[in-house]
């Protein structure tokens, strides 16, 4: 049987619609001695990353853990995470003209994330907080992706069953996990995506 049409998107955040500029966090490894993605790497231990995300501990305490595991003196550990984590991305400009076309031609949109507590405030800094219609935060709902209960409840909040949503992210297992929960999922690698995610939806430019 062919697949309903998508009637709302679903759209990561990280990797999709925030790109990050490699070149801060490489200045803060180079001026402390540390090894290139040291702080990337170790943000991203599961033993810590988890709970961040599963909303069982804040990003400041997130923050502190990773200090502590860095090959530094604990002040200027803590100096070199905070000036790293001054910099928060920017909007891929491409990707938000189109979930502004998503919306103008009538589409729900939600912004379907992994994060911690601090991503209303990026959102906010950002000026993303008034470009979806929901926001669903892992940190918030207490599952993450590619849990079958983050799905759940992004098209709970959303309000469409999953077979009328269409999921968009870069991470694969993200993917596979919005399939195996009956959405419709497709893997982000770049714009040139968005004219079939645009057929898909059955909006035109």
């Amino acid at each position: 049987m062919p697949r309903e049409r998508p009637q709302a998107l679903l759209i990561d955040l990280d990797g999709v619609l925030r790109r990050w500029d490699p070149a801060p966090m490489i200045a803060v490894e180079v001026a402390n001695g540390l090894k290139p993605a040291a702080l990337l790497e170790t943000a991203m231990s599961w033993d810590i990353y988890r709970p961040a995300m599963a909303g069982e501990i804040t990003d400041a305490e997130w923050m502190e853990l990773v200090a502590s595991r860095l090959p530094l003196e604990i002040d200027a550990a803590r100096a070199a995470v905070a000036e790293w984590q001054s910099y928060r991305g920017e909007p891929d400009p491409e990707v938000l003209a189109f979930v502004r076309e998503v919306r103008a031609a009538g589409r729900k949109v939600g912004l379907a994330t992994n994060a911690t507590d601090r991503l209303r405030g990026d959102l906010e800094s950002l000026g993303l907080a008034g470009e979806v219609d929901v926001v669903i935060s892992s940190w918030e709902i207490k599952a993450h992706k590619p849990a079958a209960e983050f799905f759940e409840k992004a098209c709970e909040l959303i309000g469409l069953a999953p077979k009328y949503v269409l999921f968009v992210d870069d991470d694969d297992r993200a993917v596979r996990g919005a399939r195996a929960a009956g959405l419709s999922a497709y893997r982000w690698s770049g714009p040139q995506h968005l004219d079939y995610l645009r057929k898909a939806l059955d909006i035109s430019q």
